[in-house]
């Protein structure tokens, strides 16, 4: 993961014409098809409060986080790990892990939750070549998963944010791509992974995480330095809900380190984040 970040950085440089000086920080550009929602208490100001550390070594290359509804967090790492889940507590403590006998971690990228259940997304193709994905289902507090099979209808693409509407139960793949064009690809518990909505992020916002919160009414993406809020109506569909402007969130979470998770709390009101690396700081944003 690191490498592709490097990667990204290295063109942005060498697209501001020379190597000598550092390439500026990309700006979140967009571009609504839709009439534009209320600016959401996320986006009026977002302040980060660190909540405490996970010190663990089993838990140094975080790429997905979800918040239960007692408080406590699930989380994954990134590819090159096994197909396991930890749960954190509300501090970032270590409380246990749980293996997903019958699951294979290929490229694991985020996780998803709705009640009791916890979806895991084995959704990065960093090569553009994967056939079809696989986006595990589990039960809390252990299993079994059960392995719900996926694929794109306009060829493979890279991705990086699982969501999951916690009204309906449609899953959500949201693609990562450095020119900071994402698309949003639906689909039902199996089958055909169909594209509702084209998002422009600006260049080098490449999303990285996403969540809806518990009723359904928020939802964020993240990149590595900046995330955006939809609010979305009642009866309001998901492909929907994309097509409104949504607002920038005012964090800098470019400083927190490389930057793959976030989890909403219940209300959307605020969210939480642990970048990668050893002894990760939990923070939340928000209020």
């Amino acid at each position: 993961m690191i490498e592709r970040l490097a990667a990204a950085a290295a063109v942005l440089v060498a697209g501001c014409g020379g190597t000598g000086a550092s390439a500026p920080t990309p700006t979140p550009t967009l571009t609504p098809t839709a009439e534009s929602a209320p600016v959401a208490p996320l986006c009026e100001a977002a302040p980060a409060t660190v909540l405490g550390r996970v010190r663990n070594p089993a838990v140094a290359e975080l790429s997905g986080l979800v918040r239960t509804r007692t408080g406590t967090f699930w989380a994954h790492n990134d590819s090159g790990d096994s197909a396991r889940v930890f749960e954190l507590d509300r501090d970032g403590a270590f409380l246990r892990e749980v293996a997903l006998p019958g699951a294979n971690a290929y490229d694991w990228e985020d996780i998803a939750i709705r009640g009791n259940t916890l979806f895991v997304g084995d959704i990065g193709d960093n090569l553009g070549q994967r056939p079809d994905l696989q986006v595990y289902q589990f039960p809390l507090p252990d299993g079994p998963a059960t392995r719900i099979n996926l694929a794109y209808t306009d060829g493979a693409h890279d991705a990086e944010a699982l969501l999951v509407d916690p009204r309906t139960g449609q899953l959500a793949i949201v693609t990562k791509d450095f020119g900071g064009s994402a698309g949003v690809y639906t689909a039902r518990r199996s089958g055909q992974l169909r594209k509702v909505a084209q998002l422009d992020l600006g260049l080098g916002q490449a999303v990285t995480a996403g969540d809806i919160s518990a009723d359904g009414r928020t939802i964020v993406l993240r990149s590595y330095g900046s995330a955006w809020v939809w609010e979305r109506d009642r009866g309001e569909s998901l492909a929907e809900a994309f097509k409104r402007k949504p607002c920038v969130v005012d964090a800098q979470l470019a400083g927190e380190g490389q930057g793959e998770t976030l989890a909403l709390s219940r209300d959307g009101r605020a969210f939480y984040t642990i970048p990668e690396g050893a002894n990760p700081r939990l923070r939340r944003y928000g209020g």
